[in-house]
């Protein structure tokens, strides 16, 4: 149950952060070190559970939700800064017509006007 939880989170450590080594060897590392630090917890374990998941979610962030920057070029002043993203195939692309949308099912509870004591 760990070990493809530390697998997948490898993986996606490196999808996230390709080309940037230094980057990718340090989440490495603090990925193995978290999972060194639970491995005297019993497999079945409530604790070892919630790590576990919380590796998956992780996991899932890093693949969808980061992207990586790099400035291109040097810039002058007043010249506006460009940079390339790297954006790999599952990273969530929504679209803004969502964020116009209110939710549905959740209100704001009403406030009284000055005027209406």
């Amino acid at each position: 149950m760990a070990l493809p939880a530390y697998r997948h989170l490898l993986r996606a450590i490196r999808t996230a952060f390709q080309g940037d080594t230094p980057l990718l060897n340090a989440a490495r590392a603090q990925s193995r070190s978290a999972f060194l630090s639970s491995r005297t917890l019993a497999p079945d374990s409530p604790e070892a559970r919630e790590r576990i998941t919380y590796a998956r979610d992780v996991a899932r962030v890093l693949r969808e939700n980061v992207v990586q920057g790099q400035k291109e070029g040097a810039t002058k002043e007043g010249q506006v800064e460009v940079y390339r993203l790297r954006i790999h195939p599952e990273i969530e692309r929504g679209d803004n017509d969502t964020i116009k949308n209110p939710e549905t099912g959740i209100t704001s509870p009403r406030v009284k006007c000055c005027s209406e004591k």
